[in-house]
């Protein structure tokens, strides 16, 4: 795999731990500023997200994602 599509893999397993915490921290939080932060930590993994697949679909396109 190019390290380019390695850079895009490693951004999509952040974003999921990025998401998982942000469920995590929705369930377990005491007050509603943590609620704000962990809504604008899913949203921003989201954001990301949809970004870095789009970028994994274009390399694909291009004939560069090989998975190993």
């Amino acid at each position: 795999m190019k390290p380019c599509d390695e850079n895009i893999k490693k951004t999509l397993e952040l974003v999921n731990q990025m998401i998982r915490l942000a469920d995590k921290g929705d369930v377990e939080r005491e007050d509603t500023g943590c609620g704000i932060m962990y809504g604008i930590l899913r949203d921003s993994a989201y954001k990301i997200k949809n970004i870095a697949e789009e970028e994994k679909e274009a390399h694909q396109k291009k004939g560069w994602w090989h998975d190993n």
